[in-house]
């Protein structure tokens, strides 16, 4: 099992059979009752701001731990080695992510602003009459890592659960394209959304925009977008924005960020390394709000906003802080915080347990949230 996890993180060649070995992994863990999950983890439970940290992934963590898996990049500062972390990332996240939901998937292709835009549609009913509402999903990685493989099971969850049609943007990603490369491109694919909508057989008002982590912090950027282009021209908004434990602040220096900054999957060091790739010479502060969104000087008129912050995550502290800031700036906020979990449990639901209790409850809020629009 150890050697398993190792591969995990990419720091020896990932074979071929790894998302299979990693699935292996999830499920010998899913069995475990917690007690003998805290106890092979060889320490006592963790519990810290008042958070018992899911038992599950506190033995998880003691594995990645013990097999040299020290954060989510292969290599560190200027030795990184993205391509292997791409592989980690990957395979991570196809071997814990669960069974795919039999959804019906689509490859297309939108006018993005460097070239085309892939996004890839996930449809909740073919042979549906009428106009469905749908979710743009950016997924997370830091701007450096992650893709669409990545999110596919996800997404088909979010697809079949939901109701809802899912569209997963493959957004540039850095070093190979600094700021605000992501942002132009999922703004380009909102607006190719909203313009065809008819087309696609969606309902243009009835959009969802949602990501996780740096996805968290394109979401909010995309709806800042979406409100000041509609000031001088039409443009539907979005119904909803989902923003699961995002970065809201490039620069943050926060105590969660201080607090696990190390062992818990994502780590300091790898939010420097992000930050760096992604700004460093792009000719954008780490200020710039279409970076750190919550330094946006107006986040009055956005749409309702569910925020998703994890107990052990080091992002924590500036997900909670931006729910705050949207409050204050008058957008109706849902704030679930989610004690046990760690940054990134939404991609691990093959673990189950709290893992999947978790993601569940992030379902369900969306869902209520879109059938609360259809009763108004």
């Amino acid at each position: 099992m150890t050697d398993v996890i190792a591969r995990m993180g990419g720091r020896r060649p990932l074979a071929r059979e790894a998302p299979r070995a990693i699935r292996l992994v999830g499920k010998v863990l899913t069995v475990l009752p917690a007690r003998l999950a805290v106890l092979l983890s060889g320490r006592r439970p963790i519990v810290v701001d008042g958070n018992p940290l899911d038992p599950t992934l506190q033995l998880f963590l003691t594995l990645l731990r013990r097999t040299g898996v020290t954060g989510m990049l292969t290599g560190s500062g200027d030795a990184v080695d993205v391509a292997k972390s791409r592989a980690g990332m990957r395979d991570t996240c196809i071997g814990l992510g669960g069974p795919g939901a039999p959804v019906e998937v689509e490859n297309l292709s939108a006018p993005g602003p460097a070239g085309p835009l892939g996004i890839r549609r996930y449809r909740s009913d073919p042979a549906a009459v009428g106009a469905v509402p749908a979710l743009v999903y950016f997924h997370g990685g830091g701007f450096v890592v992650g893709d669409l493989d990545c999110y596919d099971a996800l997404c088909r969850r979010l697809c079949r659960d939901l109701g809802v049609d899912v569209f997963s943007v493959d957004y540039r990603l850095a070093p190979q394209h600094k700021a605000p490369a992501a942002v132009e491109d999922c703004c380009a694919a909102y607006e190719w959304l909203v313009t065809h909508a008819a087309d696609l057989g969606v309902c243009a008002d009835r959009i969802v925009v949602g990501g996780d982590s740096a996805g968290g912090a394109l979401t909010a950027v995309v709806t800042h977008w979406a409100r000041d282009q509609a000031r001088n021209r039409p443009l539907a908004q979005p119904c909803l924005q989902l923003l699961i434990y995002p970065v809201t602040v490039m620069t943050a220096q926060t105590r969660s960020r201080t607090l696990f900054a190390a062992g818990y999957l994502l780590t300091g060091a790898d939010m420097d390394t992000f930050a760096r790739l992604y700004v460093e010479g792009s000719g954008l502060a780490g200020t710039d709000p279409r970076v750190s969104p919550l330094l946006a000087r107006d986040l009055s008129g956005l749409p309702p906003a569910i925020v998703i912050t994890a107990g052990y995550d080091p992002l924590r502290d500036e997900g909670e802080q931006y729910a705050e800031a949207l409050v204050q700036a008058g957008v109706s906020v849902t704030h679930l915080q989610m004690g046990g979990m760690i940054h990134g449990f939404i991609n691990f639901p093959g673990l189950g347990g709290g893992v999947e209790r978790s993601l569940a409850e992030v379902i369900s809020t969306v869902g209520a949230h879109l059938q609360g629009f259809e009763a108004g």
